[in-house]
């Protein structure tokens, strides 16, 4: 498998994890690190043709990996899907709520169907991975949680209202389902990573030329460099691996305390930005 160094081999032996949008970008750089530390990843997606060639990858690497085809706006299907992982791995130690569908749209503009899909996709999701989970976790003693929130919101980003709202409200959900699921220790918790430059990420952050918004992923990857060190205080752009160390970090003893936490890893970014 690939570099593992920062944790500790077997770190996750017997531990099974679900990972939505595990197919490919930010959920593929989970689900990658999660079987590198001894996880079973069972990697979920409505669109089969990104399942099986990630699944064949974690494999080859030496990891353990099945699939399961859902669309998350749908709670019959999600339930579905639990029960077939439940089924067939006995357990669920960890759900990673990383399906998103993200684009640009003038707010003005914005149809009713590009709002609901959006946020069904994002919180709606959420809410019926997580809420189906919570039996299997309640059953075992325990579980871990983490959705993918991000860091646009914190400030208003334009032509992002379907995508901003839906986060926002991932992060409220977060709050309140680690509260009310504390008892049952399960632990809720949530990752707002900054820009990544993945494939998903430069297509859902591309603006219409006409927008006025800067296309920061566009340039050659000297004139990127150029923007991360001037507009980020660590000076790089995130990599998957910077979002999965922090599930890994949360799915681990280390996390044993954190529950209702919604981390920011973005280098600073919206740090800098908000004092722009």
């Amino acid at each position: 498998m690939t570099d593992t160094s920062v944790f500790r081999a077997g770190l996750l032996d017997g531990q099974v994890a679900l990972v939505t949008g595990g197919g490919t970008g930010i959920g593929f750089g989970i689900a990658e690190l999660l079987a590198a530390l001894g996880a079973h990843v069972v990697l979920a997606s409505r669109k089969p043709e990104h399942l099986d060639a990630a699944a064949t990858k974690l494999r080859e690497a030496g990891g353990s990996a099945s699939t399961v085809a859902v669309d998350v706006r749908d709670p019959e299907r999600v339930k579905a899907m639990v029960e077939q992982v439940q089924h067939e791995r006995g357990r669920i130690d960890l759900l990673v709520n990383n399906a998103a569908g993200n684009f640009y749209a003038p707010s003005e503009a914005l149809t009713p169907n590009a709002w609901k899909s959006v946020v069904e996709i994002d919180l709606y999701g959420t809410f019926f991975c997580s809420q189906a989970v919570l039996p299997v976790m309640k059953a075992q003693g325990g579980g871990r949680i983490v959705s993918i929130s991000m860091t646009l919101h914190y400030r208003g980003w334009p032509q992002m209202a379907h995508a901003t709202a839906a986060k926002a409200g991932v992060d409220a959900l977060t709050r309140t389902l680690a509260v009310e699921w504390a008892p049952y220790g399960v632990r809720v918790n949530a990752i707002a990573p900054g820009p990544i430059p993945t494939e998903g990420v430069r297509k859902a952050f591309t603006p219409p030329a006409d927008s006025g918004i800067p296309d920061v992923f566009a340039a050659a990857d000297a004139a990127m460099a150029r923007y991360a060190q001037k507009s980020i205080p660590l000076q790089r752009w995130g990599t998957p691996r910077d979002i999965a160390n922090t599930v890994a970090f949360l799915a681990s003893p280390a996390g044993d305390w954190i529950t209702g936490a919604i981390l920011v890893v973005d280098g600073g970014e919206w740090l800098s930005k908000a004092g722009a």
